[in-house]
């Protein structure tokens, strides 16, 4: 589950700019974060400026999707638009689980526009102890 850094966001959040926003058929890229804290792996993705109504997270076997939807903020008649850089549009991350993520028990929680998956790890992929058995008796071979 670990992700490596891009060395072409830069170029990436350009290209966005210049093409537009995302579409439900097209969607751009989410930035996240994915760590793992005690017996769970946590996934942050960015999504400022979204409600949480504009969020979908579906989990399909071991493919977890998130693709939430950034609306223009409405405006009176006589407001002219400045500068806008904050992209607008669908935005969407498919990340793949691994067999010892236990994805029935996935707890989503959004606050300050940071959307904060925890998925905890499967009890089977827990280290556990295995104890020896002595055997009681020997036995002795004669020839």
């Amino acid at each position: 589950m670990l992700m490596r850094t891009d060395p072409f966001r830069e170029l990436d959040r350009l290209a966005q700019q210049l093409m537009g926003p995302g579409t439900w058929s097209k969607p751009s890229a989410m930035p996240m974060d994915a760590y793992r804290e005690g017996d769970e792996y946590v996934v942050a993705f960015d999504l400022p400026g979204v409600t949480a109504d504009a969020i979908d997270i579906d989990v399909e076997r071991n493919m977890l999707t998130v693709k939430a939807e950034r609306r223009p903020m409405a405006k009176a008649d006589d407001v002219q638009m400045e500068l806008s850089e904050r992209p607008l549009g669908v935005f969407s991350r498919q990340i793949v689980l691994a067999d010892t993520l236990d994805t029935e028990h996935i707890k989503a929680d959004y606050d300050a526009g940071v959307l904060t998956l925890r998925i905890p790890i499967a009890e089977r992929a827990k280290p556990r102890k295995i104890s020896i058995g002595v055997a009681t008796g020997h036995k002795e071979i004669s020839g």
